[in-house]
């Protein structure tokens, strides 16, 4: 990979920005069957909430390591991240009125928890290599 597209895919703006388009997009998607006037919010808030909690994820599993060890430290940490954002989602989307609570956060919900557990347990392995 070129060094300047390297550079690209490490900058935290980049990463925002994708969290933004790729999760608001698919907001918009779930609620386009009700009116590109139900759509636009839940996209802007789910493209919001994506960006901000992009860094905010990591951040959080980060200072989460080295708290626990054994299986806790690879299964509480995406736990509490996990229960965190969809409580969350559910919370922005249900204050706005979101039509398709479910299918809305589904998505979202379930990369961040992807996300989560695999740099958690990267974060657990290269400590224990350490």
């Amino acid at each position: 990979m070129p060094p300047a597209l390297q550079t690209l895919a490490r900058s935290s703006l980049v990463h925002i920005a994708v969290g933004f388009l790729l999760m608001g997009g698919w907001a918009f998607f779930a609620n386009s069957g009700h009116g590109l006037d139900k759509a636009w919010l839940p996209a802007l808030a789910q493209g919001t909430i994506s960006g901000l909690l992009t860094g905010i994820l990591k951040k959080t599993l980060e200072m989460l390591d080295g708290k626990m060890s054994g299986a806790l430290a690879y299964a509480v940490p995406p736990a509490i991240t996990a229960g965190s954002i969809l409580a969350l989602l559910v919370l922005v989307h249900k204050l706005i009125g979101t039509p398709e609570l479910v299918r809305t956060i589904a998505f979202p919900w379930t990369m961040s928890t992807l996300y989560a557990i695999v740099y958690n347990a990267r974060l657990v392995r290269d400590r224990s290599a350490a």
